[in-house]
C-alpha cells in the first residue's frame, strides 16, 4: 500500500511513542511516579498507532516486502518496541510480574508473526522461530546442554549482534544517508533494523523464559492480615510506642502469654528503656571487656600459656651451709663434665 494515503497523524502518534520510548531510555530512576506514567503514555501512544495502521491496512498478508513503502518499514517494530516497553514495568508482584511477562510474550508474537509473514525472518532466525512454535515456554537460543556447545553457542550470538549493530552503524554514517537520504540506503538501513531486532527478539524470549521458571519457584507472599491497625492520632504519632508493637515477629498483636504462662507469639526479651538510651550514642564496634594483664591472667589460669624452656635460677640461702655446698659441688661437677666433653663433640652431622 501506499504510503501516500497514509494520514499524517500516524506518523505524528509512532513518532510521539518513539519520543517516549527514547526518554524512557535514559531514565535511570524506574521507581518514581513519573516513570511509571511516562511508561503508560508511551505505550497508550503506540496502542493508538496499531490502531490507526489496522484501521487502514497497511500491511497486508497476501504483499511482499518489497511492496511495503519506505517510509512504512519502522511501523514493522512497533510491537517490538510494545514488548520492551512492557517488560520495564516496575514495582511488581510475582504474580504481576507473570502477567507482565505473557504481555510481553503477546507483543513479541505478534511482532515475530509479521515479519515471518513477510520472509523477514530468514537464516538461524528461521530455524530459531520454528523451534520456538514447536515449544513456546522451554524455548532456549542455545538448546544444548554441553557447557562446550552452550559457550560456543553464545560466542556466535555476541559475534551476530556485533556484526549487526556495526551494520547498523555503517548505514548511518553513510555520506548517502546522511546528506542526501537515498531512499535505497534508506530502506537498507530499516531492513537492517528489523533484522536486528528479530535477533533481539529471540534473546529476549530466552530471557523470558528463565525469569518465569525463577517466578514459578518463588514462595508465595502470606495473605494481609484480617485485623488493620487503627491509625494513630496526631498525639499518640509523637509518642514512643512498645517495643512489642515495633517488633516484626508479633505484628498481629495480642498478649504474650497465656493465663497459664505459656508463650503465644514468638517474642525478644529486651533490657530497660534506660539500658537502651545508654546505647544509642555508643560506638559501632565492640568495646573491650578486660585490660590486657587481666587477659593475660584469665588465659594463664586456663592454661593456654605454655611454660618451660629455661631453668629457674634458685636463690640459696648463704646462711645455709648445706645448700651452699650442693650448690658448690653441683658447679664444680658440671665444670668437670665440660672439662672432659669439649663443646660440640656430640654433635656429628654439624647440627646447632
Amino acid at each position: 500500500m501506499s504510503s501516500s494515503d497514509e494520514p499524517q497523524s500516524i506518523k505524528s502518534l509512532f513518532q510521539a511513542a518513539e519520543d517516549k520510548r527514547h526518554a524512557l531510555d535514559n531514565t535511570f530512576e524506574a521507581t518514581s511516579p513519573v516513570y511509571r506514567d511516562d511508561l503508560e503514555s508511551a505505550l497508550a501512544l503506540y496502542a493508538r498507532a496499531r490502531d490507526q495502521l489496522s484501521a487502514l491496512g497497511i500491511f497486508s498478508p497476501n504483499e511482499g516486502a518489497e511492496d511495503i513503502a519506505t517510509t512504512d518499514l519502522p511501523y514493522l517494530l512497533l510491537d517490538f518496541h510494545v514488548a520492551e516497553l512492557v517488560q520495564k514495568s516496575p514495582n511488581l508482584s510475582p504474580d504481576q510480574r507473570k502477567e507482565v511477562l505473557a504481555s510481553s510474550r503477546s507483543a513479541y508474537e505478534r511482532f515475530l508473526a509479521l515479519v515471518d509473514g513477510y520472509s523477514l525472518v530468514s537464516g538461524p532466525h528461521a530455524r530459531l522461530l520454528e523451534r520456538y512454535r514447536d515449544d513456546p515456554v522451554r524455548f532456549a537460543v542455545v538448546a544444548a546442554s554441553d557447557p562446550a556447545a552452550r559457550r560456543d553457542g553464545k560466542i556466535a550470538n555476541f559475534r551476530a549482534e556485533k556484526q549487526l549493530k556495526e551494520k547498523l552503524e555503517t548505514l548511518r554514517r553513510n555520506p548517502r544517508y546522511l546528506e542526501h537520504g537515498d531512499e535505497e540506503l534508506v530502506r537498507e538501513l530499516h531492513l537492517t533494523h528489523v533484522t536486528f531486532s528479530v535477533h533481539q527478539t529471540f534473546q529476549a524470549l530466552d530471557s523470558l523464559n528463565r525469569e518465569v521458571d525463577i517466578l514459578a519457584q518463588a514462595p508465595q507472599p502470606l495473605a494481609p492480615s484480617a485485623v488493620s491497625a487503627p491509625l494513630p492520632s496526631d498525639e499518640s504519632s509523637r509518642l514512643d510506642h512498645p517495643l512489642r508493637s515495633l517488633s516484626s515477629f508479633t505484628r498481629t498483636g495480642g498478649p504474650l502469654l497465656s493465663a497459664k504462662g505459656k508463650p503465644l507469639q514468638p517474642f525478644t526479651l529486651v533490657g530497660s528503656r534506660a539500658d537502651l538510651a545508654r546505647g544509642v550514642f555508643r560506638p559501632g564496634h565492640n568495646l573491650p571487656t578486660m585490660s590486657i594483664d587481666e587477659y593475660l591472667e584469665e588465659e594463664k589460669r586456663q592454661g593456654n600459656i605454655l611454660k618451660g624452656g629455661v631453668e629457674e635460677k634458685t636463690v640459696v640461702d648463704e646462711e645455709d651451709m648445706d645448700a651452699v655446698d650442693r650448690e658448690t659441688y653441683k658447679a664444680r661437677e658440671w665444670d668437670n663434665f665440660k672439662d672432659d666433653n669439649r663443646r660440640g663433640a656430640g654433635n656429628t652431622l654439624n647440627r646447632g
